[in-house]
């Protein structure tokens, strides 16, 4: 091929920077970084914006680098990870100035001082931040970026375990555009928290305390994460379901504070579509019997590790979700009967997780694989009862590209 090229002038170093920049758009950012060390040409042609779209760099930033920054606003970067951190986090801020996201996740020195130094002007461009594990973050932290990043509409505070429903309360005031909100552990949200979100005035004196500001609340909320959040009850998702109406997931796993009555709120929002309620230990069958008689609209449903959950509750689905695409039941107290209902009446399943439900045999497999076209993925994880005769019926299923087959055993049939 080489000679080809060579007999007809042709040769790689020819090409027009505008065919250089084309072809680098389609390597991986490390070969991208790699081409612009060839030569003087081929930097150029990588430095283009259109080859860095999208592209979010991840950085060790322990040493002072003028260079760094300078090279990455010429590119066009704006998404930025720190994987590290010795230096200032303003250093950030100042260097790309029109950055759009910060992913600082893990960075365990990041604290209230680092934010209020960092943040010391309105960012119109951030929409996206993650502070997950930034466990030194309090609500002044919150405040500052409330105040200076009013365009937000992810933020990550996963783990951030100091901060309260005075945060959530700032949050409300600033951040109105915010579509994405994740405050997995954050032990010390409560009911009162999430109704500054949906926009409820909870405690006078505590709004007195804080200058009697309205509370406009985050009504273009999509996701909220709520993840092992243990003071979040059943009166926090009657503030949900009337004030985030744009709410399309929840996250509720092993909120042991949320009941049957709780979900019965959710019910009634009709753009709900992923609704985890993933070890919630006070979850029952009568929650999705809510849900069917509510119209729920949900496309994806986890109940795995609620054990008051068996094959009523299936039977509960049946009658009533007929939108569901991705079911998770994996230790859930289910038989053939209850599956068999949810496999003859929904038929657009999509994802099926009955890992370690044990008492499921290959009777359910065999209807699967007849009635479930459209099945990509099913988790049998555990479940010792099924035979090799009903996996052959599953794995005729046109569209199955995921099986989990961990801890079966091949069972010889007589």
């Amino acid at each position: 091929m080489a000679d080809v090229f060579e007999k007809r002038n042709f040769h790689i170093s020819s090409l027009f920077p505008e065919i250089l920049t084309i072809i680098f758009t389609h390597l991986d950012v490390r070969d991208k970084g790699r081409a612009c060390q060839v030569c003087v040409a081929w930097r150029d042609a990588a430095y283009n914006r259109r080859v860095w779209k999208g592209v979010e760099a991840k950085l060790h930033l322990k040493r002072a680098n003028p260079s760094l920054f300078p090279s990455l606003v010429k590119r066009g970067i704006r998404r930025i990870q720190v994987l590290s951190l010795r230096r200032t986090l303003k250093d950030v801020i100042v260097g790309i100035q029109n950055i759009e996201s910060l992913n600082i996740s893990g960075c365990f020195s990041i604290n209230d001082t680092s934010i209020s130094h960092a943040l010391t002007r309105e960012i119109p461009s951030l929409k996206n931040l993650n502070l997950s594990l930034c466990k030194q973050i309090t609500d002044r932290s919150l405040e500052k970026i409330a105040q200076c990043l009013k365009n937000l509409e992810v933020l990550e505070l996963s783990g951030c375990s100091n901060i309260t429903n005075i945060g959530l309360l700032l949050i409300s005031w600033g951040l109105k555009k915010l579509k994405v909100l994740n405050l997995r552990s954050c032990r010390h949200v409560s009911d009162p928290g999430i109704g500054h979100l949906c926009g409820v005035v909870h405690n006078s004196s505590q709004l007195n305390a804080l200058e009697s500001r309205p509370v406009p609340g985050n009504f273009e909320l999509e996701f909220l994460g709520l993840q092992d959040c243990q003071k979040i009850t059943d009166q926090g998702m009657k503030h949900v379901s009337g004030g985030l109406v744009n709410l399309k997931q929840v996250n509720l796993s092993f909120c042991g504070g949320i009941t049957d009555s709780g979900i019965k709120f959710l019910s009634k929002m009709p753009s709900l579509k992923d609704l985890n309620l993933r070890s919630c230990d006070n979850v029952t069958n009568a929650a999705l019997g809510y849900l069917s008689e509510g119209g729920s609209r949900l496309e994806a449903i986890d109940v795995s590790f609620c054990e008051n959950v068996g094959d009523q509750g299936l039977h509960f689905l049946a009658q009533g979700m007929f939108s569901l695409r991705h079911l998770s039941l994996g230790t859930c107290n289910i038989t053939d009967e209850g599956l068999l209902r949810v496999v003859n009446t929904l038929h657009e399943i999509i994802t099926l997780d009955i890992g370690q439900c044990g008492q499921i045999t290959d009777k359910s497999l065999c209807a699967i694989g007849e009635k479930w076209k459209h099945l990509k993925s099913i988790d049998l994880y555990g479940c010792t009862r099924i035979t090799t005769f009903g996996l052959e019926k599953i794995m005729k299923l046109p569209c199955l590209n995921t099986l989990n087959l961990g801890l079966w055993h091949r069972k010889e049939e007589i």
